[in-house]
């Protein structure tokens, strides 16, 4: 099957860079499935958990948002962060869903709930990400190490 270079980038550094063969992403126009060869487009890119399709299998990535580049041969996520199951500290994860749920709980007049909800969210996705690709073998990993 053929495949299209997957870039995810922030500001910091390249997150991936790797052949794959399908991208799911959610822009503000919904979700977008992205396969090689795929029209050029932009799009804006929500919070959200990315699906990548590999050879293999597939595995998932964390974005917080940014912008979309799709090309006939590249597509590329820039985005303000994003992490890897390999990235993501589980604990920490843990604590910010936690902190975020009870900030939503106590709703007093000083708490940002917006600023809670997407905390929460982030926190959310950040978990689903290290949940899924666990169950998936963590591809991403293993392709970036070999």
């Amino acid at each position: 099957m053929s495949s299209v270079l997957f870039e995810v980038v922030t500001p910091e550094r390249t997150v991936l860079s790797q052949q794959v063969q399908m991208v799911s992403v959610l822009t503000g126009g919904g979700e977008l499935g992205i396969l090689p060869r795929h029209a050029p487009l932009a799009a804006t890119v929500k919070p959200c958990v990315v699906r990548v399709k590999l050879e293999e299998g597939e595995d998932y990535v964390h974005v917080s948002g940014g912008f979309l580049e799709v090309l006939p041969d590249r597509v590329t996520i820039l985005a303000k962060a994003a992490e890897t199951a390999e990235d993501i500290d589980v604990e920490r994860a843990q604590r910010a869903k936690e902190r975020a749920e009870q900030r939503l709980a106590q709703r007093t007049e000083d708490i940002d709930v917006r600023r809670a909800e997407a905390a929460l969210m982030r926190a959310l996705h950040r978990l689903e990400v290290v949940e899924r690709s666990d169950r998936a073998g963590r591809l991403l990993a293993r392709r970036r190490n070999s």
